[in-house]
């Protein structure tokens, strides 16, 4: 892994961007997006650059079941006001959460086949407290594809401040897999402020273990993890 500390989010964001701009000036097409605060400045970066997306291949990580691409809540309707609007890509794929409504398992089979038919260049991921990546909890298996993901009741509670109220939010999402994770040539990891410093340090420097679904991770050959100071209080070697 490669490790970049930053000192805040903006400049975070700016590292970020670089490694997805050298991408596209040597020929990379298709990338792994994520939602989320974390990523906001780098596509607010790659927002205001001149570099041009309309060849472009976007692969969202994931998709909450229920809610339509014009929901405000809907990671459709996230993409395409934080990024897409001013930088249209040639295809924009997110998973399909109104099929997955009655046919979860087809909407995974054809997010899968849509990753098989275009191999990631890079992928951007976020982590959560507890090491998770998209919506791949601890306990997930490593060989994870597309599927759907039960929410934990926290997470349920936690997306409850952005609905009406709490019967509202979506109870499952369709999430890329971890081993469709893996499958990326590259992978850009970021996180910031002291609340994430104990998941990077478990991802870095722990044990390789589905407690800590970040932690597989170790074994991909090109990882660049950006971080801030306080991400990266818990390390041991900086």
């Amino acid at each position: 892994m490669k490790i970049i500390i930053t000192n805040n989010n903006a400049q975070g964001g700016t590292e970020a961007f670089k490694i997805f701009k050298n991408s596209i000036d040597h020929g990379g097409k298709v990338f792994g997006l994520a939602t989320g605060s974390t990523p906001l400045t780098l596509y607010k970066e790659w927002t205001e650059s001149d570099v041009d997306t309309h060849n472009l291949i976007s692969i969202n990580l994931d998709e909450y079941v229920g809610l339509t691409p014009d929901n405000d809540q809907s990671y459709h309707y996230f993409m395409q006001k934080n990024l897409f609007a001013k930088k249209p890509f040639k295809k924009s794929y997110v998973p399909d959460g109104i099929k997955a409504i009655k046919d979860p398992e087809g909407a995974a089979s054809d997010y899968n086949q849509i990753i098989k038919e275009n191999p990631i260049d890079v992928q951007l991921l976020g982590i959560g407290q507890n090491g998770h990546i998209a919506f791949n909890e601890p306990g997930t298996s490593f060989n994870s594809v597309t599927h759907e993901v039960k929410l934990t009741a926290n997470t349920i509670k936690a997306n409850s401040r952005f609905f009406s109220n709490i019967d509202d939010v979506p109870k499952s999402a369709i999430c890329t897999g971890i081993a469709n994770i893996m499958s990326a040539k590259k992978i850009v990891i970021m996180a910031f402020g002291a609340n994430k410093a104990d998941a990077i340090q478990k991802m870095i420097e722990g044990p390789v273990t589905e407690k800590v679904p970040a932690s597989i991770l170790q074994k991909h050959p090109d990882v660049t993890v950006i971080i801030d100071k306080e991400a990266a209080s818990k390390l041991k070697q900086k």
